[in-house]
């Protein structure tokens, strides 16, 4: 699993955000510094973590929350152009807080190829320079968005899966604290489930993109991702 572990950027007060520089491809190339970001949720920024994101070079936010959780929770970068917003799921969509992660991601993948390929396209199309996607954890909308967004460019699935799993220690000692505040030990139960990041649950989405749809340039294809953003993908991350 080799790139699993990727070394935290310091984004005061950011508890989960990775710079992906480093991940390898299967031709032997590797995906650039700071051309791909991962991170929880940038409301928690302090002014020295805006700083720090604006010091790193990046040209787009991709934020992958709810138009409702922009609203509550507003991003430090709203209304300005670096920030777009490419929610993955449409009001109705069916959700069951009982189901495990496998079946969530299934469902996140059925419902809605046309979202999650545009938050990919928003990827390929930003302006020259680092791209940071995110949501509320950092681990399951923008970790399904991250996980196309390798493995379309020829990151190897081991390696999608490991960084997948690869959630950072301060937000694991967050989500447990979420957690322990829960009484009720079914919805305990179920919050756990949510707050989990096991190798197997994103296996089991890359699986079912491959069993379903052909394969993740297939998946992507069909919700409308075009060949040449595929290739304006694979040009601004991939290199040395």
């Amino acid at each position: 699993m080799t790139g699993s572990k990727r070394a935290p950027l310091e984004w005061p007060d950011c508890l989960n955000a990775r710079d992906l520089g480093g991940l390898p491809t299967r031709d032997g190339s590797r995906i650039r510094s700071r051309a791909l970001i991962r991170s929880d949720n940038l409301t928690r920024l302090t002014t020295a973590g805006v700083d720090a994101v604006r010091a790193a070079g990046v040209t787009r936010i991709v934020d992958v929350r709810t138009a409702q959780e922009c609203t509550d929770f507003p991003s430090p970068f709203a209304g300005e152009s670096l920030l777009l917003n490419c929610p993955l799921a449409r009001d109705g969509d069916p959700y069951d807080p009982a189901w495990p992660m496998e079946r969530q991601y299934a469902e996140m993948l059925d419902q809605n190829p046309d979202l999650l390929a545009a938050a990919v396209a928003a990827v390929a199309d930003a302006p020259p320079g680092g791209v940071v996607v995110h949501c509320h954890a950092g681990k399951d909308r923008s970790g399904m968005v991250v996980a196309l967004t390798l493995s379309l460019v020829g990151v190897p699935a081991d390696v999608v899966v490991a960084d997948y799993a690869a959630l950072d220690d301060r937000m694991r000692a967050h989500l447990a604290e979420l957690v322990l505040l829960v009484e009720d030990p079914l919805e305990r139960a179920q919050l756990a489930e949510a707050f989990s990041a096991r190798p197997e649950s994103m296996r089991s989405a890359l699986d079912h993109m491959d069993s379903r749809y052909g394969g993740v340039d297939s998946y992507l294809r069909l919700g409308g991702l075009t060949a040449a953003q595929a290739e304006a993908l694979r040009s601004r991350l991939v290199g040395w």
